[in-house]
């Protein structure tokens, strides 16, 4: 697959981001600092954090020595063999940082009895599981991004707090967060465990907080290393007075409720619903159909989405839904902490519910989830099923992310059955005896996947509808995944309950 990536400059026409990429390199080789969130040239703007912008900096200076062009500004989709070499390559280079990310997430897991049997072993599994990861593959190395680079850096940091090494994963989160700000979405969990495991030395008999325990020198201390770090990424545009243009790059809210493609979480349930009612409500001739907006009726998944019969969602709505959806994990760990386990299952919550109800969610975000789950997936049964039911509604969700013709579907099929067949025969493995995974109407629902794929991936294509309703399989693979992840959503916060109920017992 490398070698076709590589060497095939078809390969690369579809996918923006390298031409997004290839653009942040040309802004931080070719102009100041204080142009770089200024740029407009290209409509691929630098939108992540300003240590981002220094990492792809430092690229820059070695993509100097394959192709001088590519660091040209006005060199829109420029694509030399040269070009696209070095960017697979940094990928991949940059991936040793996951790499070690997952040796030392295989060193903290949990092991009831040692096997010699190398599938019967958690730490080979949950290997396996992070490093041939579907999603990520596709996302990084079909596709194109860095995510592996940066969820590196969070396994890393989720790692160093199983390892009790608190002040380590403090300061690898922090640098993660000014990499890439979606990890937003689990930084709650880390400030509630931090404070209550961390800077909290005690507890009493019953498990309540020993305010008394509470340490000053502690609390400092983790500040001054989150200060550290903020300060050297976003202090030069703070001096400088670009801070809010830094952060309208990074938070820009006029981009629609939902991205192009609407990732499945429960917006896209919603939009749904809002296009049922119109067509009701058009054949109940209760509303008029010249009055509607264009996209509700015949624009397809569209970045603004004005709905017709149900209230239009704001920011600050998806906001108050997401502080919502996550406080009672938060609450969880506060009010009763599990050690670092329990602050993973929170980030866990933190994670998915920030993708159920966030504003404009990249559908890849549920890599977010799916990776560490990982984990607790070779210790425990419950959320073994969890992993397998979340993990193939979320993989088959990124399908759409790959939509050229004939090779690719054919590639991504197979790397799917071989990564979702992987991962039901080594987790039933790890767990036999102890009852089924699944229950039947998940395992109905999983198997729904593959009419769906059937129908969107070889019946579609080839009927009257294709160019009638272009966005048809869009919409169903979004709403039907919506479902999947939905319910994982819930069956995760079912565990939490249940984990509070056995801390409860005597």
């Amino acid at each position: 697959v490398f070698n076709m990536a590589v060497q095939s400059d078809g390969w690369m026409e579809p996918f923006l981001h390298f031409e997004v990429h290839r653009n942040w390199l040309a802004i931080t080789h070719s102009l100041p600092v204080s142009s770089w969130y200024h740029e407009n040239t290209s409509e691929w703007t630098l939108d992540y954090p300003p240590l981002f912008a220094w990492f792809e900096f430092g690229l820059s200076k070695v993509a100097q020595h394959f192709d001088k062009n590519m660091l040209l500004v006005e060199n829109l989709n420029y694509a030399s063999p040269e070009t696209v070499m070095f960017q697979r390559l940094s990928v991949i280079f940059t991936d040793l940082v996951f790499i070690f990310a997952v040796r030392e997430c295989s060193r903290c897991v949990q092991v009831q009895k040692v096997s010699r049997d190398i599938l019967d072993q958690p730490s080979f599994v949950l290997s396996v599981l992070l490093l041939w990861n579907f999603g990520l593959f596709v996302v990084d190395h079909i596709h194109f991004q860095y995510n592996g680079f940066l969820f590196g850096f969070l396994l890393l940091s989720v790692a160093k707090h199983l390892q009790s090494e608190h002040l380590q994963g403090a300061l690898l989160f922090s640098i993660l967060l000014n990499l890439k700000h979606i990890y937003l979405y689990v930084a709650p969990a880390y400030g509630v465990y931090l404070l209550r495991d961390y800077c909290f030395t005690r507890d009493v008999k019953d498990g309540s907080i020993g305010w008394r325990s509470f340490s000053l020198l502690r609390l400092l201390v983790l500040g001054g290393i989150v200060v550290s770090v903020f300060t050297l990424s976003v202090g030069p545009f703070l001096v400088m007075g670009q801070l809010p243009q830094v952060l309208s790059r990074l938070f820009p809210f006029k981009r629609g409720l939902c991205h192009a493609y609407w990732a499945p979480n429960i917006w896209a349930l919603y939009n749904i619903l809002d296009k049922v009612l119109v067509v009701l409500g058009v054949r109940l001739k209760l509303l008029q159909e010249a009055e509607l907006p264009r996209a509700s009726m015949t624009g397809g998944l569209v970045q603004e989405f004005q709905h017709s019969v149900l209230p239009s969602i704001s920011p600050a709505t998806t906001l108050f839904c997401t502080l919502l959806s996550i406080l009672p994990a938060v609450v969880s760990i506060w009010r009763r902490p599990r050690g670092a386990r329990g602050f993973l299952r929170c980030l866990l919550l933190c994670a998915l519910g920030s993708f159920m109800f966030g504003w404009h969610v990249h559908e890849k975000a549920v890599l977010l989830v799916i990776l560490p789950l990982s984990i607790l997936a070779v210790e425990s049964r419950e959320d073994a099923g969890i992993f397998l039911l979340l993990s193939t509604t979320g993989h088959y969700s990124l399908f759409p992310l790959l939509h050229t013709p004939a090779g690719e579907l054919l590639i991504k099929v197979c790397l799917m059955l071989m990564f979702t067949t992987f991962s039901f025969t080594a987790l039933r493995r790890l767990h036999r005896g102890k009852g089924s995974l699944l229950r039947p109407l998940e395992v109905f629902y999983l198997l729904g996947l593959v009419a769906v794929a059937i129908a969107c991936e070889v019946v579609f294509p080839l009927s009257p509808w294709k160019h009638r309703l272009p966005f048809l399989p869009l919409l169903v693979t979004s709403v039907y995944c919506s479902v999947g992840v939905c319910y994982s959503f819930l069956r995760l916060y079912l565990s939490l309950w249940r984990s509070d109920c056995k801390a409860k017992q005597p």
